[in-house]
């Protein structure tokens, strides 16, 4: 295990794990060792974790003076280790109480830091304290649990100020959106992680005031900075996580479903999808009704927009060659799906509720009168949007997307692929069961649509050539065009697929 020397000569201990950029990751507790982390539910995968194990903990050594266990001494360690791995500015990550320490870190040294991500943070330090009702109100989110009434009467016990090793024990379950075996592994490991005198002097006294100061840092800071909350945490709620977002002005604020305090225990994909796109420079990501939807950018802001929206299994990846062509002259965006990329994975899909991902990207980017290009699941959710709303799509091309005609014989259950996979495989079933009944109205509405259209086929896709050219023929001013390519037209013929748009005025 690495170590060094901190800035008063305190030797402390962190551990490597993973591959790529550097992302310094702070353990809460307070005064937790690192190893609780694990991997962050296979973050790894994307970033190099730094795991600090803080002075007194893990493998850390314990410090002469006890007073820099105090959490805004403790940020002079964390500058130590940034200048130790020689990186000039630095990713941030901090959970729980040290989100606190992390917040101070970056009010104290903003020049040094690229991205903060506050993961269920505590905020008392920043005048933000979780209160008694904040924990009972997420508690009563779990009066269904079969522990429930346990953890409430311990939780009981400990807001009366009758708190006991017992007691505290007794709330575990709150902590965690499932309390399965893995979880009560992980929570029985923590006492003995755990520095307890350190952490009882990890908050300043009473009258020793962080907050005034480090608020108003924190309100000029210029930093990408990302909030995740647990949907059943107390500690902070939500909406005590939200407040917190909103001191800073460049926040990005991610309620994690079905998370408690340890979100990569609860989701692992749910939380490095979201923290994955927060860290990628090339990513940026917008809420659609409660839904995270993960988007590139090509091109000047200012030139006409384009949408490109992808098929099934499919991101927004697939459409990188075509971008960087139609970047010349325009202000290109390709959306993940919900279910696919590093979009939110909610389970529940179908072409309607793409259809509803693309109009509240496009209400949320400003994009009204945009040309949209979609390709198969895609050109099925812009047909379906250019019906319902017919002024929100400026010009309209739909790439070999099925004509939404019942499957002659009905497609039977797909067996899932052994290896993992890069969307939800929840949606091949919900589509494939559309695609066996679709709703005829789908095919009714064409001629309702307004957009000039283009339809493009693959003269070697399986999708029927003659329906899309039937399909065109529906729609007022639709014009086909076919290219030597299969299903996969702008990839597997690019060229041709770049012509067919230049001769309908996109390019």
């Amino acid at each position: 295990m690495p170590i060094f020397s901190s800035y008063d000569g305190t030797e402390l201990a962190y551990r490597l794990v993973g591959e790529g950029e550097p992302l310094i990751c702070l353990p809460g507790g307070p005064m937790r060792a690192a190893r609780y982390f694990g991997d962050l539910g296979g973050l790894s995968r994307v970033r190099q974790l730094v795991l600090l194990d803080l002075r007194g903990t893990g493998e850390s050594a314990v410090p002469d003076d006890t007073s820099t266990y105090r959490i805004d001494r403790l940020v002079d360690d964390v500058e130590a280790l940034r200048a130790h791995l020689g990186i000039d500015r630095a990713d941030v990550l901090g959970h729980s109480a040290a989100g606190e320490l992390a917040a101070l870190y970056a009010a104290t040294h903003p020049q040094r830091l690229r991205s903060l991500t506050l993961v269920t943070p505590a905020a008392a330090t920043l005048g933000l304290p979780a209160t008694d009702q904040d924990r009972r109100d997420a508690a009563a989110l779990r009066a269904r649990e079969p522990w429930y009434a346990e953890a409430r009467a311990a939780l009981d016990e400990i807001q009366a100020g009758r708190a006991t090793p017992g007691t505290w024990a007794g709330i575990r379950p709150f902590m965690y959106g499932r309390w399965d075996a893995a979880a009560q592994a992980h929570a029985a490991e923590s006492p003995a992680q755990r520095n307890a005198v350190a952490g009882s002097l990890y908050y300043p006294a009473s009258g020793v005031d962080l907050a005034s100061s480090a608020v108003a840092a924190l309100r000029e800071l210029q930093v990408p900075v990302l909030v995740l909350a647990g949907e059943y945490d107390g500690g902070p709620t939500p909406d005590r996580a939200a407040e917190l977002a909103a001191l800073f002005p460049h926040a990005e604020f991610v309620v994690q479903r079905g998370a408690g305090h340890f979100p990569w225990m609860d989701g692992p994909g749910d939380f490095v999808r979201a923290v994955a796109a927060f860290l990628d420079p090339g990513v940026s990501s917008v809420q659609a009704a409660g839904t995270r939807l993960a988007y590139r950018t090509w091109g000047d802001p200012s030139a006409p927009p384009v949408v490109l929206a992808h098929g099934r299994g499919g991101s927004s990846l697939d459409w990188t060659e075509i971008a960087e062509q139609l970047a010349a002259r325009h202000r290109v965006y390709a959306l993940d799906f919900r279910g696919h990329g590093l979009s939110d994975w909610p389970g529940r899909y179908s072409f309607e509720f793409f259809r509803d991902d693309l109009h509240a990207f496009l209400e949320a980017r400003n994009l009204s009168g945009a040309t949209v290009i979609g390709h198969s699941m895609g050109g099925v959710a812009a047909l379906l949007l250019a019906e319902r709303h017919p002024a929100l799509i400026g010009a309209l091309v739909v790439e070999d997307a099925p004509l939404l005609l019942p499957l002659d014989p009905p497609r039977p259950p797909a067996e899932r692929p052994s290896e993992e996979l890069g969307f939800d495989w929840q949606v091949v079933a919900s589509i494939d069961a559309q695609l066996n009944d679709p709703d005829p109205g789908a095919r009714e509405r064409l001629g309702e649509i307004t957009a000039p259209t283009l339809v493009v086929g693959g003269s070697r896709s399986h999708v029927d050539q003659v329906q899309l050219e039937w399909t065109a023929r529906q729609i007022p001013g639709g014009r086909f065009a076919s290219v030597d390519a299969g299903h996969l037209v702008h990839t597997d013929n690019p060229k041709a697929f770049l012509d067919a748009l230049k001769s309908f005025g996109i390019g």
